[in-house]
């Protein structure tokens, strides 16, 4: 390593975010890079701990993080570029929104601040763009084989880019207006802004992927047509079927699942939907967000650059403990308290918090959360929650937002069609990425059901491996 005892001589720096008052006022990044010199004191960081966590335990792509953690100490900026893209497709994704396993992971991180990994990794990446580093890659001779791949969000755009590159003609198609998916419709401009995704859909474009977007395949375009006019095809359609809320009250028109709020926020910051201020806004309102993951924390920003005048965040699982608990020991990604930029811009937070149900009147939107506190019980089938007697409360509300996470993939359309097997906890089975009917693969969340981007990617450059090695056994 540069600096054998660097974790002794310098602290962990983190990125700093533009000012609360400054930034609730916009919808653009809030992160704030820090400067070349920063960057290479906190990769100096990393020690020579002989056997590296980070990208073993930690990271699902083994990126080789202490190798580019040298490179930038030794500021060979453009071969650590080369060395993280050769895991890593989307380096600017993950360097923006991954919560960073490989940090949690990090040796240091037993009795010390870890080295600052996804920033390094992102500052990677956007120097690599700013320089020209990060062209197109298109392939030297074609299989004349086709692929289409349904859904452009991670995991879709990586298999889609291994196998373009690999000679073969792909077609993405995408439900909606843009491609991108959750990346795109998800994600807040706030933490990723769309330009980063726009900038590599141009170089998968140069590559040869083409897209098709307001192409909902199922519907638009049927498993006959896909079968008829590709070698094979790969389902990337995430993991859609958003976790419902089953309580009295639920069906009022002022409840809304969190991607119907976040993706018409999105819509309107990319000017693909008009402000009109609907039932959807949060301005001027006293806002509930059911669910406290990353998703709600989503919420929450954007409600306060909507202008809400009061937010809550209700979580059923307990308050976690500020520092690693014994269940969740050094590698593994410790369940310990994490405030996100978004609440510290303002919202109240409870926990151990169940909804019983809403209210409203004569009307036809909720006015009312009835709720009360719960404790977790552990019991011969699982943990159980128990309401708590006498801990009732009652919160006014105008939007309640549902971020309870995702069930499993939407089966409605080309699985249900294809009459592809499922697994149990319904996401598509299968073996080594290829579904019950052998030309047609699955990749990310429509497998393992809603997770990490990180994962995603992954899983888009298995699959696309795998894709690869069927079309060359089947000429």
């Amino acid at each position: 390593m540069g600096q054998t005892k660097g974790f002794l001589k310098y602290k962990r720096k983190n990125a700093a975010y533009r000012p609360a008052e400054q930034r609730v006022a916009d919808f653009n990044e809030i992160e704030m890079p820090l400067s070349p010199d920063d960057i290479r004191e906190q990769a100096a960081r990393c020690m020579d701990c002989g056997i590296p966590f980070c990208h073993g335990a930690g990271c699902p792509l083994g990126n080789s993080i202490p190798d580019f953690n040298e490179l930038i100490y030794t500021n060979r900026w453009r071969q650590a570029c080369d060395l993280l893209h050769s895991t890593n497709n989307f380096p600017e994704f993950t360097g923006r929104v991954c919560p960073a396993p490989c940090e949690t992971a990090c040796t240091l991180s037993i009795n010390d601040d870890p080295v600052l990994i996804r920033h390094i990794e992102l500052q990677i990446v956007e120097r690599g763009f700013k320089e020209g580093w990060i062209a197109p890659q298109p392939p030297r001779t074609k299989t004349g084989k086709r692929v289409a791949i349904v859904g452009s969000g991670p995991a879709g755009l990586v298999a889609a880019q291994q196998l373009a590159r690999a000679g073969h003609d792909v077609v993405v198609f995408e439900k909606d207006q843009k491609a991108g998916g959750l990346l795109r419709y998800g994600i807040p401009d706030f933490k990723l802004e769309k330009r980063i995704i726009d900038r590599r859909l141009d170089q998968l474009r140069a590559e040869g992927v083409e897209f098709q977007t307001d192409v909902d395949a199922g519907r638009d375009i049927s498993a006959h047509y896909l079968k008829k006019m590709f070698d094979c095809v790969c389902l990337a359609t995430g993991a859609g079927q958003p976790r419902d809320l089953s309580v009295p009250g639920r069906d009022y028109e002022n409840v809304f699942f969190a991607m119907q709020y976040l993706s018409r926020q999105n819509r309107i910051c990319s000017g693909e939907e008009a402000d009109d201020s609907g039932i959807i806004d949060a301005a001027d309102k006293v806002v509930v967000v059911i669910g406290g993951g990353d998703t709600g924390s989503d919420c929450v920003g954007t409600a306060r650059r909507q202008g809400a005048e009061k937010i809550y965040q209700f979580e059923i699982l307990p308050k976690p403990p500020e520092s690693r608990p014994p269940d969740t020991p050094w590698p593994q990604w410790p369940r310990i308290m994490r405030t996100s930029s978004s609440h510290q811009e303002g919202c109240e937070r409870r926990w151990a918090v169940s909804t019983k149900r809403l209210s409203g009147g004569a009307g036809i939107y909720a006015r009312e959360l009835h709720c009360c506190e719960v404790e977790w019980v552990k019991t011969s089938k699982g943990w159980k929650t128990r309401d708590l007697p006498g801990t009732e409360f009652v919160v006014e509300a105008d939007l309640v937002l549902l971020a309870l996470g995702f069930t499993h993939t939407v089966h409605e359309g080309l699985i249900k069609s294809l009459d592809l097997k499922l697994d149990t906890r319904e996401n598509v089975d299968v073996n080594n990425y290829q579904t019950s009917r052998p030309w047609v693969f699955a990749a990310g969340d429509t497998v393992s059901g809603a997770s990490l981007v990180v994962r995603a990617i992954d899983s888009g450059r298995n699959a696309a491996a795998a894709i690869d090695g069927y079309l060359r056994q089947n000429p």
